[in-house]
C-alpha cells in the first residue's frame, strides 16, 4: 500500500476517536446538567405544593358560589334582553329564546317571497 494512504487512514482513525471522546464528554455533561435541573425543579415543586393545594381547596369550596352567581346572571339575562350581549362577551351561553341582537318585543322579520 501507499505510505501516504496509510498515514491518512491513521490520521482519520485518530480523528474519529477524538470526536467520539468529545461526543461522550458533551453528552455526559448534558446529562448531568439536565439531571441537576430536574432535581432542582422537583424541590421547587415540592415547596410550592402546599400553597397550590390551598388554592385548589379554596376554589373547590367557592365553586358552588360561582355556579350560583352565573345562574343568577343567566336568570337576569332572561328577564333583561339588553344584558345578553354582556353574557356573550364573557362566554356565558345566552339564554335560548332571547335573540342576542333583536330588542325585546320585536317581531322577527317576515321571510321575503
Amino acid at each position: 500500500m501507499n505510505p501516504d494512504l496509510n498515514s491518512e487512514v491513521a490520521a482519520l482513525r485518530n480523528q474519529i476517536y477524538v470526536l467520539l471522546i468529545a461526543l461522550i464528554v458533551v453528552s455526559g455533561t448534558l446529562t448531568v446538567y439536565l439531571y441537576r435541573q430536574a432535581s432542582i425543579e422537583r424541590k421547587d415543586i415540592e415547596s410550592i405544593r402546599p400553597q397550590a393545594e390551598q388554592l385548589v381547596k379554596a376554589f373547590n369550596q367557592n365553586q358552588s358560589l360561582m355556579v350560583g352567581f352565573v345562574n343568577q346572571l343567566v336568570a337576569y339575562g332572561q328577564t333583561h334582553p339588553d344584558f345578553v350581549p354582556v353574557l356573550a362577551k364573557y362566554g356565558i351561553a345566552p339564554v335560548k329564546g332571547i335573540p342576542a341582537t333583536a330588542p325585546a318585543g320585536a317581531a322577527p322579520a317576515a321571510p321575503k317571497k
